[in-house]
């Protein structure tokens, strides 16, 4: 049986819990369906006799007892059995590590003083009008500075003259819930801003030397990569008779077959398609850097079966609408998550171990595949369309075989005479 290591009762974790998810800015009605879960588990837990404490197997008797399966979707209650599993999930990682993390910023739940909110719009405009970054990196930066605003306010400082050195060390302190290359992200962010203020004037001396340093080590993450069967049964899974399942059914061939970055696929347009010549052409949106990629057979007649059958008849120019009026393009801020959850979900995949299982980790398994048939790493950055070969480098820790034969081949190498 396995235990949480934690000196906690049960109803000290579920308050704990309870805590952080107003700490994270949860609505009531949220926070309300996870408390209900967890009273259940507490009654549950008495009633049994199990000690009041977390474990594995509380967990597992308590699914068992209400008839919840982790092979079926979500979708397959209708009651609060719906978000029992995520529920549980969340107070178990919370026992493990003492607090868990938001997956989105909800921007309009953030108390951010009037002031601070005038030059944050501002610093916006300057980073798109004058640093001509794009809208999908400068979302992410004011939602993450957002978060900086939110804590000072919250310490009563209404302008940015009140700010201190220790005011900003705190707010990187208070980061720990989030991997080290989000704090990293947060700070590098948290330091632009700061340089902002002094070139606008309005902080007489530059605090952005107060940010602490977050050390990253380079690539120090295996990217996460799907078995290949699972990539089959993904696919095999999709409903290609209905339209969700033809356009998801493209969208997730383009990402396993071609390799493309989901920010391409949602911006794919009909102008980047050559039917004739059997391309797609591209110019990437995170590098900015032109790709050209074959059209093949499967991919081609995927997207023809949605464009013919599916898609929905309006003037836009992007290849992937949404199915619900008013039948629009994604926003810049889709991640198409859901799409693979769907199928995944509906197809019961269980993975051996932790990992990302996103529309950018078929991206990361098609690199590996390529790396495990020989591929040369130069042709696998051009598929990828990486600046730098270093990038597809990082691609060889996922795969032992390419490993392998590397250190061999120092092997032999160093015994050269």
């Amino acid at each position: 049986m396995k235990t949480i290591k934690s000196k906690l009762s049960l109803d000290e974790l579920v308050f704990g819990a309870l805590s952080q998810l107003q700490i994270l800015h949860y609505n009531d009605r949220s926070i309300r369906r996870y408390q209900s879960t967890w009273r259940r588990l507490i009654t549950f837990a008495e009633n049994k006799g199990f000690k009041n404490q977390l474990s594995q197997t509380l967990i597992l008797e308590f699914l068992a007892h209400y008839d919840i399966h982790s092979d079926l979707p979500a979708f397959t209650y209708n009651d609060w059995r719906r978000h029992a599993e995520f529920s549980l999930k969340i107070l178990w990682n919370y026992a493990r590590f003492g607090h868990f993390e938001r997956c989105k910023i909800v921007l309009d739940r953030l108390e951010i003083p009037p002031a601070m909110q005038k030059s944050l719009n501002e610093y916006k405009k300057y980073c798109l009008e004058k640093r001509y970054l794009s809208h999908s990196t400068v979302n992410a930066c004011i939602s993450q500075l957002s978060l900086f605003l939110d804590f000072i306010g919250k310490r009563n400082i209404k302008t940015v003259c009140q700010l201190q050195p220790r005011d900003i060390s705190d707010f990187i302190c208070s980061l720990s819930r989030y991997s080290q290359k989000t704090i990293s992200g947060i700070a590098s962010y948290t330091r632009m801003y700061l340089k902002f203020l002094v070139y606008r004037g309005d902080l007489k001396r530059d605090l952005s030397q107060s940010v602490p340093s977050v050390s990253v080590p380079y690539q120090a993450k295996i990217p996460s990569v799907w078995d290949r069967e699972l990539i089959t049964k993904l696919l095999d899974a999709v409903d290609r008779s209905s339209p969700r399942g033809k356009r998801d059914y493209a969208m997730l061939l383009l990402a396993c077959r071609l390799g493309l970055r989901l920010g391409d696929i949602r911006e794919l347009t009909f102008d980047n398609i050559d039917w004739e010549a059997e391309m797609i052409s591209i110019t990437q949106g995170k590098s900015k850097i032109p790709l050209c990629l074959p059209l093949t057979n499967e991919v081609g007649n995927a997207l023809i079966d949605y464009i013919k059958f599916a898609r929905p008849e309006t003037n836009y120019r992007q290849v992937f609408l949404k199915l619900t009026q008013p039948f629009a393009p994604y926003s810049n801020n889709t991640h198409f998550y859901n799409i693979v959850r769907y199928w995944r979900d509906l197809a019961g995949i269980q993975f051996r171990s932790q990992q990302h299982q996103g529309l950018h980790s078929l991206r990361h398994s098609l690199a590996t595949y390529l790396l495990e048939d020989n591929t040369p790493f130069s042709v696998i950055a051009d598929i990828l369309g990486h600046a730098s070969m270093n990038t597809t480098m990082i691609y060889a820790k996922a795969s032992v075989e390419t490993l392998r034969q590397v250190a061999l081949a120092i092997k032999e190498v160093n015994h050269v005479n």
